[in-house]
């Protein structure tokens, strides 16, 4: 940001001023593109870090020539050699610190453990403390303290979420240490956010908007999670707005603990021609949630519909843009108020000119390329609808009173036997079955997508086919695309599971890769994985289109049905399990497939992002050239600068 500012984008002559090669700026132009798209020097899909091309002399040298530069530099105390280092292989990826990983989420504790984690997160469950916006610290006493992030320094007059007390003693393992609430973490950012936010309700459209806005302000200026949920219910029940905004601390993906979030924020506006078919998604669901694989005793009592949304994003931050969405995460609020889907549109489409497309057989490819945008559509839409909008579960919901019949348990369609574990009073979804829960819960959506992409109903309310079963239809084609795409993905995963710590570092991919083993291992030659060579250079997914509806619709209902039955039970052992089962990487994957996968990976894509003004009482759009530079100068002119640094 500062040599651009600097050099208001003339980097060639900064390149002649700091007397470095064309090449050598260009790698140094690519390593910073990197590291704004994902928010730091590790991949937002992956958690892995990334090393710069380019020398630590040129970064050296481009400082030199910016006195706002080198300062920078100073600030952060970062050795410019720390953004190249590898000797310690556990660190190349975000985790849990005792385990030799890197996570800001545990600043300055580097003694922290796994089991003192989970211990201080069953107390915060003990205390309805939630964990989202906090992270967690380990003095050198051996005592905790829980930063709140927030725009004041003290708790407001009224106390925290948790009462008036900010030191409390904790028990079990840790009986003699003390956690302390320490509020104003990042309290210069979210001051700022708390008063434009409550400005922004000024001009809100509705009493429901303005509403949302004030509980928003409430939760960034206190750090009250409570105010914030507040704010999502009001998002829930806001149908329909021409332009639609969510901001918060919301997906807990990069916290190896998977319960502290990472904050991101949308400004998005409402595509109503391609909305229309998903609302009719919405209007068919009752229909459709009886076709999965489980009872009504594993599902919610009244199928609330949501607000399902196409929309074309104007501004999305956060380390990576996803290409769909199902929020709240509160399950509370999911069952009571419901929750709202939306497809990001031209994040759905975007793509590379002559991007390649490994793992795909010839003869498919036509076919592939033509239906493969149509086939992801569909896919998002039943994933967040149908996927993360269905399931119950079942839990005794303050003591002695269940949200099920206990004297006459469910029986689960997995044992035949009535069920004997569920959610005890304050336990959540994510406190149970922790760290692998969102990769699971992922999987679970991506199933039922596959599931129901067989129903040639659900393909005729997106325009594609009568919705008669006829697989050699445009209809059957969408189809055909979209497993195969699935089987596709599943191969590339491996590239985000690392050898050295046999971590996977992204939930998506991990469960595209157990679901590809499902395609794998449903029989009959559905789908098998075909090369020559042994070096694998020529591997390729083949997939008998014929089989989909039978074979592969079946191997997919059947792990589902595990998958659906063991969340909504509480089992983690029996989830926890087949999940590991399912997402082991095995010698062959490792050594044969993975290296394969490496030499033919692809870019991970960097969106670069457009930014309003108001000029003379309008608003004005400037959009950037889709280049490093014009990533550079879409943040510059941006005007946000990092007050710190992330990794290293």
């Amino acid at each position: 940001m500062a040599l651009q500012r600097a050099y208001p984008g003339n980097w060639p002559n900064l390149q002649k001023d700091a007397g470095i090669s064309e090449p050598a700026l260009k790698e140094f132009l690519e390593y910073a593109t990197q590291f704004l798209g994902n928010l730091g020097n590790y991949k937002g899909f992956g958690d892995s870090k990334f090393i710069p091309r380019c020398s630590s002399e040129t970064i050296e040298a481009l400082a030199s020539r910016v006195p706002e530069a080198r300062e920078v530099l100073e600030k952060f105390k970062v050795p410019v050699a720390a953004f190249y280092g590898t000797d310690q292989p556990a660190k190349m990826h975000l985790g849990f610190p005792d385990q030799g990983h890197l996570s800001t989420y545990y600043p300055d504790s580097s003694d922290i453990t796994q089991d003192d984690i989970e211990q201080v997160s069953a107390f915060m469950v003990e205390k309805k403390l939630l964990p989202e916006n906090t992270r967690l610290k380990k003095t050198n006493d051996g005592n905790f303290q829980l930063l709140i992030a927030s725009g004041l320094s003290r708790p407001p007059p009224e106390g925290s979420d948790a009462g008036p007390e900010t030191v409390f003693d904790l028990s079990g393992k840790l009986n003699g240490k003390k956690l302390e609430l320490v509020f104003g973490d990042h309290i210069e950012e979210l001051a700022k956010i708390a008063l434009h936010i409550k400005k922004a309700g000024l001009s809100a459209a509705n009493d429901t908007q303005k509403q949302m806005m004030d509980e928003y302000a409430k939760s960034f200026g206190s750090g009250s999670l409570n105010a914030f949920k507040e704010s999502q219910k009001l998002w829930v029940k806001d149908i329909g707005p021409t332009v639609e905004t969510n901001i918060g601390f919301i997906e807990t993906y990069r916290d190896p603990a998977n319960v502290r979030a990472e904050w991101e924020g949308l400004v998005a506006m409402v595509n109503k021609e391609r909305t229309q078919a998903f609302q009719k998604l919405v209007n068919a669901a009752p229909h459709m949630i009886p076709k999965l694989p489980w009872s009504e005793d594993f599902e919610k009592d009244k199928f609330s519909a949501p607000d399902f949304t196409s929309l074309e994003v104007l501004t999305f931050n956060g380390s990576g843009i996803p290409a769909g969405i199902n929020i709240p995460n509160y399950d509370d609020i999911r069952q009571a108020v419901g929750f709202k889907n939306v497809s990001l549109g031209n994040v759905l489409s975007a793509k590379a000119p002559n991007e390649p497309i490994p793992f795909i057989r010839p003869e498919d490819l036509d076919l592939y390329q033509a239906s493969r945008d149509h086939a992801f559509e569909v896919q998002v839409g039943i994933h967040e609808l149908l996927g993360h909008g269905t399931g119950k579960l079942l839990q005794e919901t303050s003591p002695g009173k269940f949200n099920f019949d206990a004297s006459k348990p469910p029986i689960s369609p997995v044992t035949n036997k009535p069920i004997s574990t569920y959610y005890k009073p304050g336990q959540t979804w994510s406190s149970v079955f922790g760290g692998f829960s969102a990769s699971y819960e992922e999987c679970r959506a991506e199933c039922v997508a596959m599931a129901l992409s067989c129903d040639f109903e659900i393909l005729k309310i997106f325009g594609f086919g009568d919705g008669k079963v006829d697989v050699n239809n445009e209809a059957g084609d969408v189809l055909f695309a979209g497993y195969l795409s699935m089987a596709r993905a599943g191969i590339a995963a491996v590239e985000y599971w690392d050898p050295k710590s046999r971590k996977w570092g992204q939930a998506h991919m991990q469960a595209r890769f157990s679901i590809l083993k499902t395609f794998l291992e449903a029989g009959e030659g559905f789908t098998v994985l075909d090369y020559t060579d042994n070096d694998l250079s020529d591997l390729t997914v083949k997939m008998d289109k014929e089989k989909i509806l039978t074979m592969g619709r079946k191997a997919v209902e059947a792990y589902l049905q595990k998958l659906h039955v063991y969340k909504c039970t509480a089992d983690y052992d029996a989830g926890k399990r087949l999940y590991d089962e399912m997402t082991n990487v095995d010698e062959w994957w490792a050594s044969k497939v993975r290296p394969e996968v490496l030499r033919r990976k692809t870019p991970r894509k960097v969106f670069v992002q457009a930014n309003t003004y108001e000029k003379d009482g309008k608003v004005e759009l400037k959009e950037y050239e889709p280049t490093c530079e014009g990533m550079i100068q879409s943040w510059s002119e941006r005007g946000i600068y990092p007050q710190e640094v992330v990794g290293v």
